[in-house]
């Protein structure tokens, strides 16, 4: 089958969750074109630069900007409209050249990402959304959730509905797993590369701090205030200062003070706190502030015991999170760990079902973790 497939480049958790199903749809024969945006692009162009049967296209995607740990509306705006000419020039370009060439997609796959979308609507070409963001929009969250939240709620559902809609189906990928409210979705485990699938759970006495919208020169002096071994990402320089570690990153290493760490500090991301709950680490998340997606992330964490979450970071939360370290842990050896075949036999029932010219199912026959109508 010929598939267009389309990443995000906002963030490389979607470029990495992007590579392991590429990997499976390559690996199975199929003809795949990638349009992906941003930093995304140079890292899938090195993984799948021996694939004959992959071939990449890279165009403009919106840019979110931020100020320390909180999302700049203003600015983000500002910088779109004023990238907004070549950006939309080059895309024409990739969507002529996709549209011209004898490349005539049979599928759309997007990862969050509307170019690929809006070409499949335009195209009349089934479109399967992969990604976990859409769980704002299609997934019934209880009032705890969405408690004091009803602008950010309001207007990140709406802005998520209009990223990728009308979609022959919705994978949502996603470590909590309340009722799916809408019909054409289908509830799956996280994405998971690899390394972590193949780490083994070693909980020892460090900290994983990888936390990038407070600097270095605010974060170190709360943590050298606290009795422990902070291993702290990210970093434009490595440096040991007492009790903290500053590293820049390194995939291997952090991969392996992760799984060995006693817990873990991050923003509100949703690839690296799936990792953390899957390795079974406690996680203290700070989400950025006014993007409802990753406080989503961090309420549904709190609520599951399987960490905290806190809206501005300093000593007396970290503290208050170490010491409650063990409560999370037993909450989380409850946690079912799960590779990636429910979510790829998933999108091998929607391409068969694409193929035989089936219309889009309100749910699969697939095996998952939530449908409509459960």
């Amino acid at each position: 089958m010929r598939i267009l497939y389309g990443v995000v480049g906002e963030g490389m958790g979607h470029a990495t969750r992007s590579a392991v199903v590429l990997e499976h749809l390559a690996s199975s024969g199929h003809e795949i074109k990638v349009v992906v945006s941003g930093k995304a692009h140079q890292f899938l162009k090195e993984r799948f630069s021996a694939r004959e049967n992959v071939a990449l296209e890279e165009i403009q995607g919106l840019t979110l900007r931020y100020f320390g740990n909180r999302l700049d509306r203003a600015g983000s705006l500002f910088w779109n409209l004023k990238h907004a000419p070549r950006g939309v020039k080059k895309n024409i370009e990739v969507y002529r050249k996709v549209a011209e060439e004898s490349f005539r997609p049979q599928l759309v796959v997007s990862d969050f990402e509307s170019f690929a979308a809006l070409y499949g609507l335009t195209h009349r070409i089934p479109v399967v959304s992969i990604d976990n963001i859409q769980a704002v929009n299609r997934l019934k969250h209880g009032k705890t959730i969405r408690k004091g939240k009803g602008f950010d709620f309001e207007l990140t559902r709406l802005a998520v509905k209009m990223k990728v809609p009308r979609a022959y189906h919705y994978l949502i990928t996603s470590f909590f797993f309340p009722r799916v409210r809408k019909k054409y979705t289908t509830l799956v485990p996280p994405i998971l590369r690899k390394e972590i699938l193949e780490a083994a759970r070693e909980p020892g006495e460090h900290v994983v701090v990888y936390q990038r919208g407070i600097p270095a020169n605010e974060l170190v002096p709360m943590l050298r205030k606290l009795p422990f071994d902070f291993r702290v990402y990210g970093a434009s320089k490595e440096e040991v200062m007492g009790n903290v570690r500053l590293r820049g990153f390194s995939g291997p290493e952090f991969l392996d003070d992760l799984r060995t760490a006693k817990a873990v500090i991050a923003g509100g991301g949703f690839s690296l706190m799936s990792e953390a709950v899957s390795l079974r680490v406690p996680v203290l998340a700070i989400p950025i502030e006014k993007q409802y997606e990753q406080e989503l992330n961090a309420r549904y964490l709190k609520e599951l015991g399987y960490g905290s979450w806190t809206r501005k970071i300093d000593t007396d939360a970290i503290a208050a999170f170490l010491e409650r370290t063990g409560e999370f842990e037993k909450s989380l050896s409850s946690y079912e760990r799960r590779d990636n075949r429910i979510v790829l036999s998933c999108l091998d029932e929607l391409m068969a079902r694409v193929a035989a010219g089936k219309r889009r199912p309100k749910r699969l026959e697939t095996k998952a973790l939530g449908s409509f109508g459960d």
